[in-house]
């Protein structure tokens, strides 16, 4: 809406691709992580083909209302897939009881999301003054400044997961993620806004869409993201950063 366009893709671009090589990359060196066959099969291809959709709507230079629909059709469907995952499973008599009053969960669900509104303001307000000041472009502070604040959730999230042993939530906390940042958070400001997609972000699209292959190469076989999987998704990734600086 400020016109700070590639704040916009290059957060999304850069969130993706920081999730995968970084946080996996990192969450894998600590422990090898095992993969849901159903992630394995579904959820990561399901990844690829919407990071692809995003680099074909890119094309013409603008992500539009049109393109924002079909990205909400795509984002309904996978929450109607997730909602058959979930009662198809017996999770649910697992669960422990909630240790906080309803209204307490309401009051801090709203104010969190206050304060994230509020976050988000001083953080692409911030990016483009830094960007401003140091000479970059606002590319570079997307695909990195932007994209790392708004990861970091991801990361701790993971990392913790990854030690505690609870790997389907390292992996579906990126996997989901990804597919939210392409579907709903695009296609929601989209929705509002028709976004201009720089012909620079081409290369970037081919990157995160090159992680999202390689993840699926690496738990292909053995439904396995190894130690060596890790370390050289961070490799990938200190390429990727070296070349755009």
């Amino acid at each position: 809406v400020k016109g700070n366009a590639d704040i916009t893709i290059g957060n999304i671009v850069g969130s993706n691709i920081l999730n995968i090589l970084v946080i996996l990359g990192l969450a894998a060196s600590i422990v090898p992580i095992a993969v849901a066959r159903s992630t394995v099969r579904i959820e990561i291809p399901f990844m690829i083909g919407v990071t692809a959709l995003l680099f074909y709507q890119g094309r013409d230079s603008s992500i539009s209302l049109a393109d924002g629909g079909v990205r909400m059709v795509a984002f309904a469907v996978y929450m109607m897939y997730l909602y058959t995952m979930a009662m198809k499973s017996n999770v649910d008599s697992d669960l422990e009881e909630p240790g906080l009053p309803l209204g307490r969960c309401l009051l801090g669900a709203v104010g969190g999301l206050a304060l994230i509104i509020a976050g988000s303001n001083v953080t692409v307000g911030a990016a483009t003054s830094i960007a401003t000041y140091a000479g970059l472009s606002e590319r570079f502070i997307g695909l990195t400044i932007v994209a790392l604040g708004t990861s970091l959730p991801e990361l701790f999230t993971s990392v913790a997961a990854a030690r505690r042993g609870n790997a389907d939530i390292a992996i579906g906390n990126i996997v989901g993620s990804n597919i939210f940042n392409i579907l709903f958070v695009v296609g929601l400001s989209s929705l509002i806004i028709d976004i201009p997609f720089a012909s620079a972000f081409n290369f970037d699209t081919y990157v995160a869409l090159g992680a999202a292959v390689l993840l699926w190469l690496c738990v292909l076989r053995t439904q396995r993201l190894q130690r060596w999987a890790g370390a050289l998704m961070l490799m990938c990734y200190a390429a990727y950063l070296g070349y755009i600086l």
